[in-house]
């Protein structure tokens, strides 16, 4: 089989229709979101919406509410996600930068944080992502800024 463009690939994920042996670009499910449990549970041409089971017994601070760095990594696993869905084949991106704001504690339950692009260049695109618990209430809101690689830039990556 060859290679599936990313977005047919992850909606395949999501659908549960992914052929065996399928490939893409990129690697899905990345290392990290299976080491967290962060699972892609919707995507589109430049978005994508990703969920994990958070729990402070696992994901948990000093003060026993959910790791803030576990809500950056799930917004910058959307981000990715949805970056991956715009940029051509042999392409490749990096992350400028990752601001987020907290709102809200949180301790157990799933968490939702849905990426889209606020503004697209050539090489730079920028994004927001709102991170909600299972209640639909904004625990937290990042933006970030994500640079294209073309060409020898991105050889190797």
């Amino acid at each position: 089989m060859s290679k599936l463009p990313v977005l047919d690939f992850l909606r395949r994920m999501i659908a549960g229709t992914l052929p065996d042996g399928a490939k893409t670009s990129f690697r899905y499910p990345t290392a990290i979101s299976r080491t967290l449990g962060i699972r892609v549970v919707d995507v589109g041409h430049g978005t994508a919406t990703v969920a994990m089971d958070a729990d402070p017994e696992i994901h948990g601070n000093q003060q026993g509410t959910v790791h803030g760095g576990i809500l950056a990594e799930l917004a910058d696993a959307a981000i990715g996600t949805a970056h991956s869905t715009i940029v051509h084949e042999g392409d490749s991106f990096t992350g400028v930068d990752l601001r987020i704001n907290f709102f809200r504690p949180v301790w157990k339950t799933v968490l939702h944080a849905a990426a889209s692009p606020v503004h697209g260049g050539k090489t730079m695109t920028h994004y927001q992502v709102d991170i909600t618990n299972d209640q639909g209430k904004l625990v937290a809101r990042a933006q970030a800024a994500i640079m294209t690689l073309k060409g020898e830039k991105a050889h190797g990556r």
